[in-house]
């Protein structure tokens, strides 16, 4: 069953500007060390932290909470599996949400997807239940 669905589009350019402006006050504020060392490997940086941006504003969306109901930036983080394929993280009141919203039985999970097409980037975020395997 789908919990929750979220999407976001996020402006390169705006991020580009927001990093040159900030710079580490705002990678520290808003993504994990994990998400950071990715972008920073990556040729465009600005689109690989405008993904991620989008990405976590999607997901508060699909948690039914947006960003204004005590999420913190980093509750939220992307990861890579080794397939290179996107997946999302929660932690503290984020994960904490998805509890409250996973009916007793089923398990959770985020799945994420991201794109981007300059100027822009996109994220879409779907929750979906499972019941557990009581085999």
């Amino acid at each position: 069953m789908i919990l929750g669905i979220g999407t976001d589009m996020a402006n390169i350019e705006r991020i580009s500007g927001t990093l040159d402006r900030f710079g580490d006050r705002f990678r520290n504020r808003v993504f994990t060390e994990i998400e950071q060392a990715k972008a920073e490997r990556r040729k465009d940086v600005a689109g690989t932290y405008a993904k991620r941006w989008a990405a976590k504003e999607a997901c508060s969306k699909a948690l039914g909470t947006g960003l204004a109901m005590g999420i913190s930036w980093k509750d939220m983080s992307v990861k890579n599996l080794r397939t290179g394929q996107p997946v999302m993280e929660l932690t503290g009141w984020a994960a904490e949400r998805l509890a409250k919203m996973t009916p007793k039985g089923y398990t959770a999970t985020v799945h994420v997807s991201l794109t981007d097409d300059h100027p822009w980037a996109q994220a879409f975020v779907v929750i979906d239940a499972q019941p557990v395997d009581r085999g």
